[in-house]
């Protein structure tokens, strides 16, 4: 652990140890450190809340002056079952189940406070700086709904009370940034129950965010020489078991569907079906690469307590591609993957960072393919950022389990770090799959794969950019681009022949002819954060002229009609990159 992680998890047995003397026939389950904090589980008789948190940080505030000493004790496994036995720690005993027979098995002791737990903690409680509670939600045991439902604890800590200060500032914008609370606000999408858990429907506006970024991508698509498929939602079980997905990927899948005496899997990845689209046909050195791309739709089962918003979900569509290549072309076609990356990242100003990531040496079994194939993998991917001087971090362990790859993080509004795109260089599926190519020797060969991702999943995409804009989008993807307003009856035919042009120029523009007063109108598009509002009064109908006001600038002045309407083509034309 970094030493910001271990304040925090020393925090975590602070804020048990708190609730403990207040109410010792609480039940504790699990409470580690996160990217931005540390929470605790809890089933408490009592069922908490926020306006306990006073309470609860007072005592803390007790313990941490009482500068209890963090004591590690190796205990048996019979010492330990006895102890949370005698205690009704019945998490605590599942929990010990679930540490591996020839592992060591550690209580952490801090007043009368014990813990299991593996560390490492600072040396006592004194030397926790500054910390705060905010919040507090429903959580299932190991995030199965199936299991008891238990309460989560959030805080965070810091060193000082000044870096808590600034991370409480910090956490307010993060809240006006949340994209599940603007989803709602700006009517983007739902997350409804009746429809299932992680299934985050599209409303109008956010669907018209998800084809522009698709089209966007799909014009760089076409520059880069990518042909697109179409696959199905489910496929035959042997696929997957062919490719490796299944077993490895088993825990994430959902159950297999019995049709016609076979089994077939809601697909989980979109690789084995571009496979298939290579496979259609002899292949000659010639017509290679042969780039596939797919906006193709993909289901995880991931746990309850883990679904989030749009940036964690159980079906998402990834803007999937898939290179096959001689072996001599592997740099140049990861180098054009990366390009491909760069420049549509350079559209969003995201700021996201670059990671190799790499097998766990010590965790071969989660991987397939003999050391001969991932070892000219794993070249590739570091003499393509050593020669262009990629800035990056090196992930153990974060390798797909086909091959190394390279990701791109982004920081959400809490500065929690997600995946986007990803390249991954593979000559594990084209072995398993037995794909060849016939060479300039006139003899069969094998071809290497490149998966490769820019946006990664969409929705988890359109989450992150929702957060990025605080929903404020550029005039080239917001929803509604336009809002003309009239101020009187006699302006409308006026807007309505404005609204008609705005449609045949394909800009997204609305009319509000409505009786209400100007100024509410106005106030009524900036809470929809509408980029740019042009108003008809009777000087702008007389002289064909519009009153324009941005979302940026507020009013803009009066120009001719079709100025304006040639300037917002343009910009959106261009992403906005040369406005």
């Amino acid at each position: 652990m970094t030493p910001l992680e271990e304040l925090r998890h020393s925090a975590a047995h602070v804020l048990a140890a708190a609730l403990q003397r207040l109410n010792p026939e609480t039940k504790f389950d699990i409470g580690p450190p996160t990217e931005t904090g540390f929470y605790y589980d809890v089933d408490s008789p009592k069922p908490l809340s926020t306006e306990d948190f006073e309470a609860i940080e007072t005592e803390m505030k007790r313990i941490i002056i009482e500068d209890q000493p963090f004591e590690r004790r190796v205990v048996t496994r019979e010492e330990a079952r006895g102890f949370f036995t005698e205690r009704g720690q019945a998490f605590k005993l599942k929990r010990l189940d679930d540490i591996p027979a020839e592992e060591t098995i550690t209580f952490y002791v801090n007043g009368d406070f014990t813990d299991l737990c593996a560390g490492t903690h600072v040396e006592s409680t004194g030397k926790i700086g500054a910390f705060k509670l905010l919040n507090i939600s429903g959580s299932y045991f190991r995030g199965d709904e199936k299991q008891p439902q238990l309460q989560r604890i959030y805080g965070t800590a810091f060193p000082t009370a000044e870096e808590l200060d600034a991370h409480l500032v910090a956490l307010k914008e993060a809240a006006r940034r949340d994209h599940r609370k603007l989803g709602a606000q700006l009517k983007l999408f739902r997350l409804d129950s009746s429809i299932g858990s992680g299934l985050p429907l599209l409303l109008p506006r956010g669907a018209t965010l998800r084809a522009e970024l698709e089209r966007m991508l799909s014009h760089k698509l076409e520059d880069y020489g990518y042909e697109r498929l179409y696959s199905p939602h489910i496929g035959a079980i042997d696929l997957y078991k062919t490719s490796g997905h299944y077993p490895y990927y088993a825990e994430s899948m959902y159950q297999p569907i019995r049709i016609d005496e076979r089994e077939f899997l809601l697909k989980p990845m979109n690789c084995p079906m571009h496979i298939q689209a290579y496979t259609s046909e002899p292949r000659s050195y010639r017509a290679l690469p042969q780039r596939y791309a797919e906006y193709g739709t993909v289901y995880r089962m991931e746990q309850s307590g883990e679904l989030n918003g749009l940036v964690r979900v159980r079906g998402f569509t990834q803007d999937d591609g898939h290179v096959f290549c001689t072996p001599d072309q592997l740099k140049d076609e990861f180098k054009s993957c990366l390009r491909l990356v760069q420049e549509v990242m350079a559209v969003f100003d995201l700021g996201t960072k670059c990671r190799v990531s790499l097998r766990d040496p010590d965790n071969l079994e989660k991987y397939v393919g003999e050391d001969s194939l991932w070892a000219p993998a794993e070249a590739c991917i570091r003499e393509v950022v050593d020669e262009l001087g990629l800035e990056h971090t090196v992930g153990l362990g974060e390798a797909a389990f086909y091959g190394p790859k390279l990701d791109f993080m982004a920081l959400d509004a809490l500065g929690r770090s997600w995946q986007l795109g990803t390249i991954q260089v593979d000559f594990s599926l084209p072995e398993r799959f037995q794909l060849e190519f016939i060479g300039a020797d006139n003899r069969p060969h094998r071809p290497v794969m490149i998966h490769r991702a820019v946006f990664g999943s969409i929705e988890r995409f359109l989450g992150l950019l929702i957060e990025h804009y605080a929903g404020d989008f550029p005039l080239w993807l917001a929803p509604e681009q336009i809002r003309i307003i009239t101020i009187a009856d006699a302006q409308v035919a006026t807007g309505e022949a404005l609204l008609d042009k705005c449609k045949k120029l394909r800009l997204r523009a609305t009319l509000d002819d409505s009786s209400t007063k100007l100024g509410a109108k106005i106030r009524q598009a900036e809470l929809e954060k509408i980029p740019l509002m042009v108003i008809l009064g009777k000087r702008e109908v007389e002289n064909d002229q519009v009153a324009v006001r941005s979302r940026t600038n507020g009013d803009e002045g009066v120009v001719a009609s079709e100025v304006f309407l040639e300037r917002v083509k343009a910009e959106v034309a261009n992403y906005g990159l040369d406005s």
